[in-house]
């Protein structure tokens, strides 16, 4: 096995056990984009960097809200190989940029391995259904079980083949980035912000005054980062 595999190996156990966070358990917010991204980013190195990317993707999960069987982004795993990603590539100028597009990108395909998961689990449940129905403890226990280990699985998997995929292809597309490193922050700081701006404001419809505290807070925000600097 060469080096890279093995040093993407820790990261994808990593990711196994956050995407596992994100529905089936603990559910403990382990596998929210800020946490996931920073543990990504320690392991391969750069904590910072890692930080950073969990930051702008945390703003952008905020556009997700996560509602019943419904397919969604699946944030746990992405944010991982994002902030891996991040810490990897730092030194290069569109790192951040194209960490995040990876991240996204990775979310996208979860949503889908978690939609396929569920009707795996579906399946399992209908092969047992006359266990199930004579109220045999132990089948319960064995679809429980089966299904947290294929969650798992899933989550390893998701990780270790975008990691394998998307570091190359950012390579190859930093050798060619021409934008510098300031106007690329710059970029996809004005993008994370409008997205949760747009979502925050959309949540806070129906509740009373939400939407004047929310601008309270913007203007207080903006207000003590031009103090400080």
């Amino acid at each position: 096995m060469s080096a890279e595999l093995l040093s993407i190996l820790p990261i994808a156990i990593v990711g196994a056990v956050l995407g596992l966070d994100v529905v089936s358990f603990p559910q403990a917010m382990i596998s929210r984009p800020i946490v996931a991204a920073t543990l990504g980013g320690a392991l391969a190195g750069d904590v910072t960097s890692g930080l950073v990317a969990g930051a702008v993707l945390e703003m952008i999960a905020l556009e997700m809200l996560p509602v019943g069987a419904s397919r969604y982004p699946e944030w746990g795993t992405a944010s991982v190989v994002g902030g891996a990603m991040a810490a990897a590539l730092y030194t290069l100028p569109g790192a951040a940029v194209v960490s995040i597009f990876a991240s996204i990108a990775t979310a996208w395909a979860g949503g889908w391995s978690m939609y396929g998961l569920r009707r795996l689990n579906g399946l399992w449940v209908r092969r047992e259904r006359d266990a199930l129905d004579a109220g045999q403890p132990g089948t319960v226990t064995g679809l429980q079980m089966r299904g947290l280990a294929a969650d798992l699985a899933r989550g390893f998997l998701l990780t270790f083949v975008a990691l394998l995929i998307w570091i190359p292809v950012a390579s190859w597309v930093l050798t060619h980035w021409t934008l510098g490193r300031t106007p690329s922050h710059v970029v996809l700081a004005t993008v994370a912000a409008a997205v949760a701006g747009s979502a925050a404001w959309r949540i806070s419809q129906g509740v009373k005054l939400a939407r004047w505290c929310f601008l309270g807070g913007l203007v207080a925000g903006i207000a003590i980062m031009v103090v400080r600097q």
